[in-house]
């Protein structure tokens, strides 16, 4: 496989970052300053719980397209609210929601990438706006070559716009792409329109033992990390 592909795209929110621990760890930071106590990893669980739910309002057509920030911003509200949480000024739901700019990598990414980017162009194609990945990268030491995803094509995966507008950026046939993610999910959509495909397994992504092992769907590659994959690669 490495001989034809020339770009590899990466999902980022659980297959490159641990957004469950880092925004538990995020929540508790803030809200504890604010005498709140809680079950921190609920509240990360159930923040994330509104995302599908709000890009599909978008996907839909139901509302028109904005960056992930705003929705997550629009989902903060919500959780707040089910959590009993209202002591909150305008400044601090804005710095908590900044939290996900915060979230670390799993521990074989930042080497993994670099590997890879010896002999591919590797870039994210994530949900996340231009701003979170600019930010996730810089935290974490992530070498992109490019930002693609969402925010370039207008709209969120799974729908077909964001994986073709990613291959098109680089002037590459899909079939040239490689998307890499830890949900089988993605994949098959990326699947369906010609690019090939890495399951990376993030057992622990919703919490111990709550994230794909396997890939539930054929792929090209299935590994346990990223350094894995660019060892299959060959780098």
């Amino acid at each position: 496989m490495a001989l034809a592909v020339k770009a590899l795209f990466f999902d980022v929110f659980g297959t490159l970052v641990d957004w469950r621990t880092s925004i538990a760890r995020e929540a508790e930071a803030q809200l504890k300053s604010k005498a709140v106590t809680l079950d921190y990893f609920a509240f990360a669980d159930a923040w994330r719980g509104e995302y599908q739910g709000a890009m599909e309002e978008v996907r839909a057509g139901r509302i028109g397209f904005c960056k992930l920030d705003i929705l997550h911003r629009r989902n903060l509200e919500l959780t707040l609210d089910r959590f009993g949480v209202s002591n909150l000024s305008e400044e601090e739901k804005r710095a908590l929601n900044l939290a996900w700019h915060r979230l670390d990598a799993w521990p074989d990414v930042p080497t993994g990438l670099a590997r890879l980017k010896r002999a591919f162009v590797i870039a994210p194609v994530s949900n996340g706006n231009i701003s979170l990945m600019v930010d996730l990268a810089r935290r974490n030491g992530f070498p992109w070559d490019a930002i693609l995803g969402a925010e370039i094509a207008g709209d969120y995966k799974p729908k077909p716009r964001v994986y073709l507008a990613a291959a098109e950026a680089l002037d590459l046939k899909p079939e040239a792409c490689v998307m890499v993610a830890a949900h089988s999910s993605d994949l098959a959509a990326a699947a369906a329109l010609g690019l090939r495909t890495a399951h990376v397994a993030r057992p622990n992504e919703h919490g111990p033992g709550r994230g794909e092992t396997a890939p539930t769907i054929a792929v090209d590659l299935a590994v346990k990390s990223v350094e894995e994959l660019a060892a299959k690669l060959g780098v």
